[in-house]
């Protein structure tokens, strides 16, 4: 690591730590993890816009604090700390502040399965101040392990003041939303079938169910008779998933218009859809085809009448709509009191409701021998029951998505249930308004956002549970129920138990000690038992983390939040839609101008991650094996809207691509800085002395300019991706280009130029990359930075973003160097294909532009294109009949239907055209004309080969030629190059320092001794040599023997003194 300490060098000591080409960087971070804690440099960037007057107001969606965070939480708060990170550095004051989610089922079966529980009675028996005190330090114990983890992240927070959405403020706060709902007569409790939990005891709101709440389940389906009442041997052939639901039938339900069928098999008559036979046996006789409307009010026996529950019950066939003939028999069992549309359904016709379960899943008093008999357990036996009375027709495995508890696992069912809900009929269009006045991006998150709000019901906002927000309703005997609104008035209104309250947050059980009377019938009232949604925890938190219940100056300051971020899939039923309900109920205001949202993450495979699976990913061993920076990386080029397949491959390909071209460039640079003794101050006032210096710096302000307006749009992937592209041209393009200006032993203004503009684009590059990896930013910064200016900002993260100088953007030079770039890369292609070597110079490249402006261009990158290709002339190509052979023809394909007899007479046209014309026309989408006839350039195919002597490459209109004779004396050049390249690996296995001269001997034929005499120079200049001796090779000499273009040639090379 680089970190110094600022005290002066005796003069002629290197200014820049020497930097390693192997990096070992998860240590790197370790390292400058401890100096950023012993410096307090959090801290001090946080502290660092404490007096400005721009404002950027973030609030935090609260990370779960009920385990480990994993690499997915690292995902999104990389987002968020790259946002927080720019911002800062834009000088935009901030609040920094983190949020820990602890309320909820989520936390409760946790803790439950520390303590062995199996069920709420475990909870009540140890008792309920008991366990929600262990929900409190479990929240806690996480909180803590969460924010370590964080700080490896580099998620650079306001620690001390994160907030929690157990505490008594969030809470309380929450409670004046609800009273402001039962102000404007939008709570109610309400009679309906949930989703229920009988492990956890408690109804999932359809928010939950919808998001994460469905398996791929195998369940044992049936086929059923219902006896009609009035005609022997005929039944309903009906069919359900759901086995136990059968107990409480109280209906059979048909599509009026739909086509049902009479059919007999054997001795029986069944009734069922006709395109639903299938489910027979071939051995039927069909005896009447009608629509459905004709079953409508037919009587028939229930499945179990025998039991008690259905004392009463006339069982008869209604028209529903909804019944469908894709599967089943089109014959719908409809159980009110265990199903949510048959509950609906239900009400519509006034049908009694028969609920079998209790709140464990067990059946209740008046079902017979199923009392007390769990619904997990019973299908084997309802079968038997079934068969035994005649009433199974078949039984069917039945593959199908099933919602399961999100916490436990368990499979859910549908219980009739009281429960209390905010009403959104008139709601939704109001925050619907709110909703469109937002900036949603990825931009189909609007969409999203609006279709749930138009499809969903109301929101159910209890939880028959013990952790959690003690929902402040209070309701008499009388049916009068109140909501408080604050502590205060609680207080107020209290008439015993707030003794024993006081001092206790607002949770059960000390909250229950409370009772205040009716203001309607003066009776004495209790709170309602029921804990509250949890996602009203976290909704509220753009009010209770600004302060909004004490008087709304900090709160007016800081809200909206200009941005917001989470996960998309599940966010828009959940944490979005709370956010948007909650700020509408209490302001009818977008809570925020902005939300950024993402997808999942999946393994490298594409498959979902799963600890049981072994395809989860801690984030500890991640960052210690990946390095966070590389962790970072990855997120910062993904498209967001898309999935993310995360592992150690995908990193290893970023550190690659990425991180090491960048760490090698800044090598390369500090190891040349140091030999030349380069001193930034000093080259301050330095110009750049060449095009390509002119050129990269160039490149460099309008990348400063592509990476804000990305950042500025939070598109933090095409920022990335730029700046990968402007690194890659740095060391590919600008490094490579200019090596022998760093090699070169002179120490003049053109090589102080090329220190000073490499030094310039790798510090921009520091300050560039500081809010997306702030490791690898910090390091060089320290080391090109802090070692040269100690009075400059101390970390990088203290330093403004960089700000484009549009004066130095020379758009014509960037074109210009991207057409050497191209013709370059199709000239390596055309030199691969006449199998040339590298090092083997060539006389004469011919090169077609795709436009006559081009030919400037060309002139000027001329020299470039030459040294880069290894070619003595650069000469613009102007009829490429010269170098290329072109055959034309009809496409018959193409023009064969078109123009039929006409075929051979068209063919004869072109043959006798200027070929080298037609293929001109062609190749630039230009019309053909042959005879009296027009032809497009598909109509035409073309043939190109190169001439004799030529090997050409082409692309997107360009195309470069080059000459494959090789002359004796270019041959002869060849070998100097190679020879050159020989020697200097050999300096390299020799463990030559760089910047060591040497004396280099050599044994060789008199053809190769002959090319190093006429190259000596050239060879000495390259390879650092004093000498290049002729004479045998000495002992301590490292040697090697070679073969250059079938000679043999002895080389030894030794360190000058």
């Amino acid at each position: 690591m680089s970190i110094k300490k600022n005290t002066s060098r005796p003069s002629g000591d290197p200014l820049f730590s020497p930097v390693q080409s192997r990096v070992n960087f998860p240590q790197m971070e370790r390292d400058l993890l401890d100096w950023w804690d012993r410096t307090d440099m959090i801290r001090k960037y946080l502290n660092r816009n404490e007096g400005s007057d721009k404002r950027w107001s973030f609030i935090d969606g609260p990370i779960t604090a009920n385990n480990p965070m994993g690499v997915h939480h690292a995902w999104g708060r990389s987002y968020k700390d790259l946002f927080q990170r720019y911002k800062t550095m834009q000088g935009f004051k901030q609040r920094y502040q983190n949020g820990f989610d602890g309320q909820g089922l989520w936390v409760e079966v946790e803790v439950e399965k520390e303590m062995g529980f199996g069920s709420k009675r475990d909870i009540e028996h140890f008792g309920i101040d008991r366990f929600v005190e262990a929900c409190k330090d479990r929240v806690r114990h996480f909180s803590e392990m969460i924010t370590q983890q964080s700080v490896r992240l580099a998620y650079w927070m306001n620690w001390d003041n994160s907030y929690q959405t157990m505490s008594d403020e969030n809470n309380y706060t929450i409670w004046q939303f609800l009273k402001t709902c039962n102000e404007k007569g939008w709570i109610y409790q309400g009679t309906d079938v949930m989703p229920w939990c009988p492990r956890c005891g408690t109804g999932l709101s359809e928010h939950e169910i919808v998001t994460e709440g469905y398996k791929e389940i195998v369940h044992q389906s049936v086929f059923v008779r219902f006896p009609l009442a009035d005609i022997p041997n005929e039944s309903l052939l009906v069919w359900t998933t759901t086995p136990w639901t059968l107990t409480s039938n109280v209906s059979a339900a048909v599509h009026p218009e739909l086509i049902y069928t009479k059919v007999r098999q054997g001795d029986e008559v069944f009734y069922l859809s006709k395109e639903l036979l299938s489910i027979l046996s071939d051995d039927i006789e069909i005896l009447e085809e009608f629509k459905g409307e004709k079953l409508v009010g037919l009587a028939y026996h229930g499945p179990f009448d025998e039991l008690q529950a259905q004392h009463g019950v006339e069982h008869k066939v209604i028209a529903w709509k909804e019944v469908s003939e894709t599967e089943g028999t089109g014959i719908v069992h409809i159980a009110p009191g265990a199903g949510k549309e048959d509950f609906a359904l239900g009400k519509e016709f006034n049908l009694p409701s028969i609920a079998p379960l209790d709140e464990f899943g067990n059946y209740i008093e008046g079902f017979g021998w199923l009392e007390g008999r769990n619904v997990s357990e019973v299908n084997p036996d309802i079968f038997k029951n079934l068969e035994h009375k005649g009433l199974m027709f078949k039984i069917q495995n039945y593959s199908h998505r099933y919602p399961v508890c999100w916490r436990c696992d368990t499979e859910l069912v549908f219980r009739l249930v009281d429960e209390w809900f905010i009403s959104m009929n008139e709601l939704r269009h109001l925050i619907a308004d709110i909703t469109r006045k937002i900036r949603w991006i990825p931009s189909f998150g609007l969409e999203r956002e609006l279709d749930w709000l138009r499809n969903m019901g109301d929101w159910m906002i209890s939880k028959k549970r013990y952790w959690g927000l003690a929902l402040p309703i209070y309701q008499c005997e009388c049916g009068h129920f109140e909501v408080m609104g604050s502590e205060d008035e609680l207080k107020t209104r209290a008439v015993e138990g707030w003794e024993s309250f006081a001092g206790h947050s607002p949770h059960k059980p000390w909250i229950d000690a409370v009772r205040i009377r009716c203001s309607q019938c003066s009776s004495l009232v209790s709170r309602i038992t029921d804990v509250g949604n949890p996602w009203l925890d976290a909704g509220i938190v753009p009010y209770s983390t600004l302060g909004y219940r004490h008087g709304q100056e900090y709160w007016n300051e800081w809200f909206p939040a200009d941005w917001i971020s989470e996960s998309f899939p599940g966010q828009f039923r959940n944490w979005f839609y709370s956010l948007l309900t909650m700020s509408t109920v209490l302001e009818n205001r977008e809570p925020f101008r902005s939300v950024f949202s993402y997808a999942l993450m999946r393994d490298e495979k594409g498959q979902e991650m799963h600890k049981s699976k072994g395809t989860a990913l801690d984030f500890g061993e991640a960052a210690e094996k990946m390095g966070v920076d590389a962790m970072r990386w990855v997120f910062v080029l993904h498209n967001p809207a898309q999935n993310l397949n995360f592992g150690f491959t995908t990193a290893d390909e970023v550190r690659r691509r990425f991180l090491l071209t960048l760490w090698n460039t800044y090598s390369f640079f500090v190891t040349y800085a140091n030999i030349d003794h380069f001193n930034p101050a000093i080259a301050k006032d330095i110009m750049p002395s060449s095009e390509m210096d002119r050129w990269v710096l160039s490149e460099l302000h309008s990348l400063i300019e592509d990476v804000t307006s990305s950042l500025d749009n939070y598109d933090a992937a095409s920022a990335g991706r730029r700046i990968e592209e402007f690194t890659e041209l740095l060391s590919n393009w600008y490094v490579r280009r200019n090596r022998r200006r760093f090699w070169k032993s002179e120490n003049d203004h053109d090589k102080l130029s090329a220190h000073k503009t490499l030094y310039s684009c790798l510090v921009t590059l520091t300050k560039l990359l500081a809010p997306l990896t702030p490791f690898i930013s910090e390091e060089l910064y320290q080391n090109l930075v802090r070692s040269a200016d100690p009075d400059a900002p101390e970390s990088v993260h203290l330093n403004n973003y960089p700000v484009s100088d549009s004066a130095q953007i020379d758009i014509r030079l960037s074109q210009a160097a991207r057409l050497a770039m191209k013709i370059s890369s199709l000239g390596r292609s055309a030199r691969s294909r006449a199998g040339i070597k590298v090092r083997q110079p060539i006389s004469k490249a011919l090169v077609s532009l795709r436009s006559p402006d081009e030919i400037s261009l060309l002139e000027q990158v001329s020299p470039q294109i030459a040294e880069e290709l290894n070619v003595k002339e650069i000469i613009p190509l102007i009829n490429e009949g010269e170098v290329l052979d072109f055959q034309v023809k009809l496409n018959p394909a193409i023009a064969g239907a078109k123009y039929g007899s006409r075929m051979s007479d068209i063919a004869d046209a072109i043959q006798q055209a200027d070929s080298n014309l037609i293929a001109h026309k062609v190749r630039s989408g230009s019309s053909i004309e042959a005879g009296d006839l027009t032809l497009t350039p598909e109509e035409i195919a073309v043939t190109v080969s190169d001439k004799p002597g030529y090997s050409s490459a082409s692309d997107a209109g360009y195309l470069i030629t080059l000459t494959t004779t090789i002359s004796p004396e270019l041959k002869d050049e060849g070998i100097a190059r190679e020879l050159v390249h020989r020697l200097q690996n050999m300096r390299r296995e020799a463990g030559f320092a760089i910047s060591d001269h040497i004396v280099t001997y050599y044994s060789a034929s008199t053809t190769l001794a002959d090319v190093i005499r006429r190259f000596n120079s050239y060879i000495k200049e390259e390879t650092l040599s004093l000498e290049v001796i002729p004479d045998t090779l000495p002992d301590d000499a490292y040697t090697e023997k070679q073969s250059i273009e079938g000679s043999e040639i002895e080389l030894g090379v030794i360190r000058a003194i």
